[in-house]
């Protein structure tokens, strides 16, 4: 039972992550490329976001378990 719970903490972790990371850098990518380029540019920037977000969910879930919140 354990492990649903962090599994579910991980995921709403990394979808909040994934959330903010998009509203702050979005408008900046878009801007940033043509209409014509952004729609190659898209994959990437969706890819690094997926990068970043896993990257700080990974952080803050062994800083959980540093703070003994969680243990795995």
């Amino acid at each position: 039972m354990e492990k649903i719970w962090i599994i579910a903490i991980a995921a709403s972790i990394f979808l909040i992550s994934s959330f903010l990371i998009w509203r702050i850098t979005a408008d900046y990518r878009k801007k940033e490329y043509s209409k014509k380029m952004w729609k190659l540019a898209r994959v990437y920037y969706w890819q690094s976001v997926i990068f970043v977000s896993t990257g700080v969910t990974i952080l803050i879930l062994f800083l959980f378990k540093w703070g003994n919140i969680l243990s795995f």
